[in-house]
C-alpha cells in the first residue's frame, strides 16, 4: 500500500469519530426500552420487503447478502404481515435527497462512489440524489442549504415525491431544516434517520473541532472549515437539549433506520472507536449507540447489521486493497437496501 493511502485512512478513521481521542468515562444509559415506547415499530413489514428485494433480484446486485445477514432481529420484532410485496414500478416515483454526514465532502473525489445506487433507484421509477452541505459547519447553515435546495426546486402537484435522507450528522441537519423553515414541509414526503446521529455520539464529546478540520488537507479534499460547528453539533448534550426545545412540526412523516451490527461486523480500522462506545453500551456501531439513532415519534423501520461505514461510505468498492486491510467489513447490499427503503416509503406514506 502506498504511504499515501495509509495517511489517508488513518486520517479518516481518527477523525470520525474521535478514534483519537481520550478514553470515554461515561454513565450508562437507561434501558432502551422506555426510550422506544413512543416509536412506531414496523420492523416485522420492512424485513418483509427487503427479504421480497434480496430474494427477487438481490443476487445480481453488489455486495449480496441473504436476508438474515442484512438485518438484525431483535426481539420483540414484529410478526410478518404476510401482504404481497409489489415489485414492480414506482406509482409515486419517490425522490430520495441524501444529506451526508460530517467530511463527507473532504473525501467525496477520494471516494469515488460509482453512483450504482442512483442508478439502480432509477430501473423502478425512484431516483436519488445527494445534496451538498458544509462537510464541517453545524446544523444551522447546513439547515438553510437544504431549504434553499428544496425551494429551488419547481413546486410540483399532488402529493410531495421528496424524501429526506439523513446520514449521521445529516440527520441533524435535516430535522434543524424541517423545524426551522415551515415553508419546506409541504415539499416532503417523508424524513428517514439513516444510522443518524440523532441523540449525538459519544465520540464527539471527546474530540475536538481542530481535529475535524484537518479533513481539510485531505488529498484532493475541495472543503472549508465552515463555521466550525460539527463537532459540537453532535455531543449527546448539545442534541439532546436541541430535542427538548425543539417538537417536530407535525404534517412530515418522520422514521429510523438504525443500523446495530454484531460485532464481528465491525471493520478492523474501527474496532478502536467501537471499544470506546462500548465502555457505555457495546450495542454500537463503530459511531453511536443503536438507541441514539432513533429519532422519537418516528416509524422503526429496521436494525440494519453493518457498522457505520458499510451502509453508506463504499470504500471497499472503489479501494479494494484499503478494504481488505482495514475497512474489513464495507461490502453491503446498498442497492437492495435503497429500493427496499423507497418501497417501504411508498407503501406505508399511503396509510393514513
Amino acid at each position: 500500500m502506498r504511504p499515501i493511502d495509509r495517511r489517508i485512512i488513518g486520517i479518516a478513521a481518527c477523525l470520525l469519530l474521535g478514534a483519537c481521542a481520550t478514553p470515554i468515562v461515561r454513565t450508562p444509559v437507561p434501558d432502551p426500552g422506555a426510550v422506544q415506547a413512543n416509536v412506531r415499530d414496523e420492523r416485522g413489514r420492512f424485513r418483509e420487503i427487503f427479504c421480497a428485494v434480496l430474494e427477487s433480484h438481490g443476487r445480481e446486485l453488489p455486495d449480496y447478502r441473504p436476508c438474515d445477514q442484512a438485518l438484525r432481529h431483535i426481539d420483540p420484532e414484529p410478526a410478518p404481515t404476510g401482504r404481497p410485496v409489489d415489485l414492480g414500478p414506482s406509482k409515486r416515483r419517490l425522490v430520495a435527497a441524501l444529506v451526508p454526514g460530517i467530511g463527507y465532502e473532504c473525501f467525496e473525489q477520494w471516494l469515488e462512489s460509482p453512483g450504482t445506487a442512483a442508478a439502480h433507484a432509477r430501473r423502478f421509477d425512484y431516483d436519488l440524489q445527494v445534496m451538498d452541505v458544509d462537510a464541517l459547519s453545524g446544523t444551522s447553515i447546513n439547515a438553510r442549504r437544504i431549504r434553499d435546495a428544496i425551494m429551488a426546486a419547481p413546486a410540483e402537484s399532488g402529493a410531495p415525491r421528496l424524501v429526506l435522507i439523513g446520514y449521521s450528522k445529516g440527520a441533524p441537519d435535516i430535522l434543524d431544516a424541517v423545524a426551522s423553515y415551515p415553508e419546506i414541509r409541504g415539499r416532503v414526503a417523508a424524513v428517514v434517520m439513516l444510522a443518524g446521529a440523532v441523540g449525538g455520539s459519544a465520540l464527539a464529546d471527546d474530540a475536538s473541532q481542530a481535529q475535524a478540520d484537518m479533513l481539510v488537507h485531505f488529498p484532493g479534499a475541495t472543503c472549508e472549515k465552515g463555521d466550525g460547528g460539527a463537532v459540537e453539533s453532535l455531543r449527546p448534550a448539545t442534541r439532546q437539549a436541541w430535542l427538548t426545545e425543539h417538537p417536530l412540526p407535525s404534517g412530515v412523516r418522520y422514521y429510523s433506520l438504525a443500523t446495530f451490527p454484531q460485532p464481528e461486523r465491525i471493520s478492523s480500522i474501527l474496532e478502536g472507536s467501537y471499544n470506546k462506545l462500548a465502555k457505555i453500551d457495546p450495542r454500537n456501531d463503530s459511531q453511536m449507540i443503536f438507541y441514539d439513532e432513533i429519532l422519537p415519534n418516528s416509524t422503526l423501520a429496521g436494525y440494519l447489521d453493518a457498522d457505520h461505514w458499510a451502509i453508506a461510505v463504499p470504500v471497499s468498492r472503489s479501494h479494494p486493497v484499503i478494504g481488505s486491510m482495514f475497512v474489513t467489513q464495507n461490502a453491503y447490499p446498498r442497492e437492495a437496501l435503497l429500493e427496499a427503503l423507497l418501497r417501504f416509503l411508498e407503501e406505508d406514506l399511503g396509510t393514513p
